[in-house]
């Protein structure tokens, strides 16, 4: 498995392009102009790439940007959890809080849910459904690779806002703690947002899961 990273837009957020046998998938399109938009497609042609699924692990607008650009190029639509389609149909909402234009998102084909699975190229990730930063929020876990792609539920030293719609400190603990901390110390962590990671380290150093909060999600 390859997992490669780029970082758009005024937010700096994580765009992933994963792939396995020739076939991948495009998690968080957080490009916003034409030449994010042309890199991603490069790197897909350059490494000869089919893609198989577009998904999001939530509907925050610095995740959905290039939404309708790949839906439209590819010819497929996206997955994401149910409980984030407010989110999604509220793209032009949430850009316009930022003086940012958005092109609506399409309407997803299908949803995400805790216990599904996500195939291609003889790779499987199960999906986690992680709420607290979004009512929707998922993550990624491929158990035979040792990763998981985690959104803004988790990154290095920090973990998501939950002052946003339907936040919520305490679930996004449990999600912390429930979730991800039993995947193992060694597994990598694909944030949204900043470097790669690992469990271990941030349950080790990350001052939210070693401090007072920690309490919340035991």
């Amino acid at each position: 498995m390859t997992i490669k990273s780029f970082t758009f837009n005024p937010f700096q957020t994580n765009c992933y392009v994963a792939y396995h046998e020739g076939e991948a998938v495009i998690v968080d399109p957080s490009c916003v102009v034409p030449v994010e938009q042309q890199a991603v497609l490069d790197y897909l042609e350059k490494h000869d790439l089919k893609v198989r699924h577009l998904l999001l692990t939530h509907a925050h607008i610095d995740h959905i940007f290039g939404c309708a650009f790949f839906a439209e190029h590819f010819g497929m639509g996206w997955q994401l959890h149910r409980a984030d389609l407010p989110l999604l149909r509220h793209g032009k909402e949430q850009a316009e809080m930022f003086g940012i234009d958005l092109r609506l998102p399409p309407e997803p084909v299908s949803f995400l849910n805790e216990g599904d699975t996500v195939a291609f190229g003889g790779a499987t990730w199960a999906v986690l459904h992680t709420p607290g930063h979004s009512p929707g929020s998922v993550c990624f876990h491929d158990a035979d690779g040792g990763y998981v792609l985690a959104g803004d539920v988790l990154f290095q030293g920090s973990i998501g806002r939950t002052d946003l719609w339907e936040g919520s400190l305490p679930t996004l603990m449990r999600s912390i703690f429930n979730k991800l901390a039993p995947l193992g110390e060694v597994t990598q962590v694909y944030p949204g947002h900043g470097p790669v990671t690992t469990v271990g380290r941030e349950l080790q150093h990350n001052p939210f899961l070693t401090g007072g909060f920690a309490e919340m999600g035991r």
